[in-house]
């Protein structure tokens, strides 16, 4: 959802321009992993939109349920969120958090889809061959989709690589059709 994204972009920056000041991307990264995973409970969602809730009882009560340590800018973002209806839209601040934190590190995130489970030999070897292509660490995610019936397919960003047999069938299909 774009709107979404768009809400959450400048609280995104926000805390990643905190977390850069202090050279604390991992903190902040499993702080707001745990506060999007809190704030995507459907139960949260129902009792922080009581009506009968201060601002601060809103504030105390996910914070109760944080089970990081919450420094003072930690408490404050949350805070803000509380206090302009945006605790929901944490999910997609994580998200965006770990996009720019990906990019300042030279990383990237390769989504694998293999026909058959990798040993670690391939990853590494597909790994390899991607980061020499795109220029920047890869960190995959593998997941074994056997429809591919051999071969992977790899995505890195919006570009999608399809080295898989049905990728190829379908090729052939389209040549035949044309």
């Amino acid at each position: 959802m774009a709107e979404l994204a768009t809400i959450a972009r400048p609280y995104a920056e926000a805390v990643f321009d905190v977390a850069a000041a202090a050279s604390d991307y991992g903190r902040w990264s499993g702080l707001l992993g745990e506060m999007a995973a809190i704030a995507a409970n459907e139960d949260l969602g129902t009792a922080i939109a009581d009506p009968r809730l201060t601002e601060a009882q809103r504030v105390d009560l996910f914070v109760s349920l944080v089970r990081s340590p919450l420094d003072e800018p930690a408490r404050n973002f949350v805070a803000v969120l509380a206090q302009n209806d945006r605790l929901a839209i944490l999910p997609e601040v994580s998200a965006q958090f770990e996009a720019l934190r990906a990019a300042r590190e030279g990383v990237a995130d390769a989504e694998i889809e293999s026909a058959f489970p990798m040993s670690d030999a391939d990853l590494a070897k597909l790994t390899s061959i991607l980061e020499k292509r795109f220029g920047r660490k890869i960190r995959p995610h593998v997941k074994v989709v056997p429809e591919l019936i051999g071969g992977v397919r790899v995505a890195v960003g919006d570009e999608v690589i399809d080295g898989s047999v049905r990728g190829k069938l379908a090729e052939m299909e389209a040549a035949l059709k044309s």
